[in-house]
């Protein structure tokens, strides 16, 4: 009884690979932190709309996307052709809201009425969806929005 199992254990041996399994196949790239998440103010009123600059763009209603309007946008970043940018709103019920900071007003509202910017929904929009330029935020303005996206809402 001993050979047999001998036996039946060599031959066990001999057609059991002794390799290790192989590695998990690497991933196809490495993954990226999230696009919208690095602030930039490079503004430029040269006719290209550049982080720093509130432009006017086609803006997507969230509850439904089929629909939208042409509004302000404060373009914070870029990533290769698509600008990413905070949409501003002139409604005065904003004031206060969670999500959204008060700006005030500026040349990119002809009647001059303060703005509030909404801090939560980062736009995508191609450089060649802008309509137009409307101004640049001043420095101040910007980095006390920064400031805000820094520290609750996890930009660098």
């Amino acid at each position: 009884m001993a050979k047999l199992i001998q036996r039946i254990t060599g031959i066990l041996r001999r057609t059991t690979p002794a390799t290790p399994p192989a590695p998990a196949p690497a991933p196809a790239r490495a993954p990226q932190a999230p696009r919208g998440r690095h602030l930039q103010y490079e503004p430029n009123l040269d006719g290209d709309a550049d982080p720093g600059e509130i432009v006017w763009t086609w803006v997507k209603y969230e509850d439904d996307p089929s629909q939208g309007k042409d509004r302000p946008v404060l373009v914070v970043g870029r990533n290769g052709r698509t600008l990413l940018g905070l949409m501003l709103s002139s409604q005065h019920d904003r004031d206060g809201q969670r999500n959204w900071l008060a700006l005030g007003a500026g040349a990119w509202d002809r009647e001059d009425r303060p703005s509030w910017i909404r801090l939560d929904r980062v736009i995508e929009v191609d450089q060649d969806g802008i309509r137009r330029e409307g101004a640049i935020l001043d420095r101040a303005r910007f980095d006390k929005v920064a400031a805000v996206l820094r520290a609750d809402y996890g930009w660098a």
